[in-house]
């Protein structure tokens, strides 16, 4: 596994709950699991995000996705954002290279020793300082290089 320190986007967390997301669900699952064993961090933007997408879709009820939610939090690390990062957010929407929200994230990954962020939201590839940001979803089949970042065997 990666010794590399990583999140996961909150739309990598709703394909993982949504079954009926096809290769996405399955993908999303397997990158759980591998976070789980590596030294992984979630930020409370992306759990309330993921919250907040799968009830308002009806893809979860609220309990339901509490109850994941809440045990997310037991099997991750956590992070939030501080005032610096909300800072740092407000300057990249400002020199318009993010959203607020994806900025955010962006900023709190930064400040929690993030090296790679797992999105889809982003171009593949960007980055922000030491941060990269990698679509794990190019295809049916987790990217090569994001399955060699994690420690996937081949």
């Amino acid at each position: 596994m990666t010794a590399e320190r990583f999140t996961l986007d909150s739309n990598i967390l709703v394909y993982a709950a949504d079954s009926l997301a096809g290769a996405r669900h399955r993908l999303a699952a397997e990158l759980i699991v591998a976070a789980a064993a590596g030294d992984c961090v979630l930020s409370l933007q992306s759990l309330s995000e993921f919250f907040h997408a799968v009830t308002r879709k009806g893809k979860l009820d609220r309990k339901a996705a509490a109850d994941q939610v809440k045990d997310w939090m037991t099997l991750f690390g956590t992070t939030g954002p501080s005032e610096a990062a909300l800072a740092f957010a407000l300057d990249l929407v400002v020199a318009r290279r993010t959203g607020f929200w994806d900025g955010l994230l962006v900023a709190t990954a930064q400040e929690a020793g993030c090296s790679l962020l797992l999105s889809e939201d982003f171009q593949d590839g960007m980055r922000f300082g030491k941060l990269t940001i990698r679509n794990p979803f190019r295809g049916d089949v987790l990217a090569e290089d994001v399955r060699e970042i994690l420690g996937f065997d081949q």
